[in-house]
């Protein structure tokens, strides 16, 4: 209607869906006054057809008035979407198209929008249901909905109870008050009876989300016929996190994670820190901070410094190991604040590298943002392959022992390993580093499981809050990301939590003087396992 010959494309997954769509363009044509197709003025009959079959093969039609054509495809058959000017694609249940050799969903959506500019009175449209993680509708799903991923696409979620047919009145106002106080009773409740019912804490959340009592009164019923939340979620999700169903468990939860939310905020500096060299000694001298907006070190409280007094074990600098290339995992050096911990308060993330580099300039820059924050304790993550444990491998095999030693000839404050009597009297070096494997790692779960629960830190980066969020169990019992995510700023949480409050001493304020008879060593024993 804004203009003629504004052609239009669609796309489902299979013929019958497409139809479906055909339909509704049909019926909506029909009902259309013939009189508002043409411009004022202009001679019209009120028999002439408003739409007509273009070609053989029944899949395209026309509308006369406007000169614009409907076409028809699938996803099963991309090849006769190829050719034609559109304006409009709409792209139906893009999240169950089906990748086989020489086709993929990226292949089709490429080969229908070529043709569309990014200019006034042109629309492409992705709609689906979720159907799961990691697969293309999901990922240009996440990357429409994060603020930080560039995107020509905006996000848009509808949830069920945004929808008016899912709602089921009561049968009169004193049952709606009865429901209403039942809601309200059991806001806190976490336990149910059933398979098949939700906690009154999950109906209450919905009830902060924005559905009414008739709502929630008509989602209770039909949870009553599923005997999952996953199956439930997966038609009638509550939100974007839900509606991507996984197959584990998710470990941390969400009511729990949404109240760190209150405490993200923006950094009040980005930039990075520099040293007189990249490595070796020069790389620990004359280290300071510069703001950049394209720097890679977002940071809200900077390092605080008395003259006459120091507060020792204030700081703990925390490093998970990632890749160099783009498609790895983000490498990730976080500074922890423990000064509150005196007063019996939670510690708080004060600052935050997160990118891609080679590990050994990854080490030398964690020593460099440890030695601005006043030499803190330096842990970083020393994954080998004597592990065994495939998800925490990085690019370049076992290099860790190598650089850490570098680092520790320069570096006084790095955390190294607990050695036994035996290994002591064999004189075998020390390891530096936390060791991520079968056996630390629940354990560094299980504490963060706690200190979520807990509130036990304050958290700054809301980026972190959705890698908890899609953190499972997996079916074969091991800790990861759903697939598609992340857990490179989670790892960073549970190992640095873990150290700061079961491995660390509480801060202590003494005078400067004092300094120079405390032991330094800068060396931790790991928690024995």
């Amino acid at each position: 209607m804004h203009k003629r010959g504004l052609n239009s494309l669609i796309i489902a997954h299979q013929g019958t869906a497409s139809d479906e769509i055909k339909d509704m363009f049909d019926t909506m044509i029909k009902e259309y006054p013939v009189e508002m197709l043409h411009k004022m003025g202009e001679p019209y009959s009120i028999d002439e057809p408003k739409l007509v079959g273009v070609g053989k093969s029944g899949s395209t039609s026309r509308v006369p008035q406007r000169n614009c054509k409907i076409k028809i495809g699938t996803a099963e058959r991309p090849d006769g979407c190829r050719g034609g000017a559109y304006s409009l694609v709409h792209l139906s249940e893009v999240g169950i198209w089906k990748k086989t050799e020489g086709k993929s969903p990226e292949d089709i959506v490429r080969s229908a929008c070529s043709g569309i500019l990014l200019r006034p009175l042109t629309m492409i449209v992705m709609e689906s249901t979720a159907n799961g993680t990691g697969n293309f509708f999901h990922t240009e799903y996440n990357a429409a909905a994060n603020p930080d991923i560039p995107s020509q696409f905006e996000a848009l979620f509808i949830a069920w109870y945004q929808i008016e047919q899912y709602s089921l009145p009561f049968a009169n106002s004193a049952e709606a008050r009865k429901f209403a106080q039942w809601l309200y009773d059991n806001r806190d409740n976490d336990n149910v009876m059933s398979s098949r019912e939700e906690p009154g804490r999950y109906l209450w959340w919905l009830w902060n989300k924005g559905a009414t009592l008739e709502a929630i009164n008509w989602y209770v019923q039909e949870r009553a016929g599923k005997n999952d939340h996953g199956v439930m979620a997966s038609e009638f999700p509550s939100d974007d996190v839900e509606a991507f169903v996984h197959s584990g468990t998710m470990v941390f939860d969400r009511y729990l994670v949404e109240k760190f939310d209150k405490t993200c905020k923006p950094p009040r500096y980005i930039g990075d820190v520099y040293a007189d060299d990249d490595e070796g000694e020069g790389a620990l001298q004359n280290v300071r901070f510069s703001e950049d907006r394209q720097g890679q070190l977002w940071i809200w409280a900077k390092p605080e410094v008395d003259d006459e007094y120091e507060v020792t074990d204030r700081y703990l600098t925390v490093v998970d190991v990632g890749g160099r290339s783009d498609k790895a995992d983000f490498s990730v050096i976080l500074v922890i604040d423990r000064l509150n911990m005196m007063d019996g308060e939670p510690p708080a993330v004060v600052a935050q590298w997160y990118g891609h580099c080679d590990i050994d300039r990854l080490a030398w820059k964690a020593a460099q943002v440890a030695a601005y924050y006043n030499e803190s304790l330096l842990v970083i993550e020393s994954n080998t392959l004597e592990t065994h444990d495939r998800e925490r491998q990085v690019e370049g095999g076992d290099q860790s022992q190598y650089i850490l030693n570098q680092i520790s000839s320069v570096y006084p404050n790095l955390y190294a390993r607990r050695q036994s009597e035996d290994e002591i009297r064999q004189g075998i070096p020390r390891k530096y580093g936390f060791h991520t494997n079968v056996a630390t790692k629940p354990m560094i779960i299980s504490t963060l499981v706690k200190v979520i629960r807990e509130r036990l830190y304050t958290e700054r980066d809301r980026r972190c809050l959705d890698e908890f969020l899609q953190y499972e169990r997996k079916q074969n019992g091991a800790y990861g990301a759903v697939i598609g995510h992340h857990d490179d700023l989670l790892m960073t949480r549970a190992i640095g939590m873990h150290i700061c409050l079961y491995e660390m001493d509480v801060p202590r304020l003494i005078l400067r003087n004092q300094t120079a008879t405390r032991k330094k060593s800068g060396l931790v024993s790991e928690a024995a396992w």
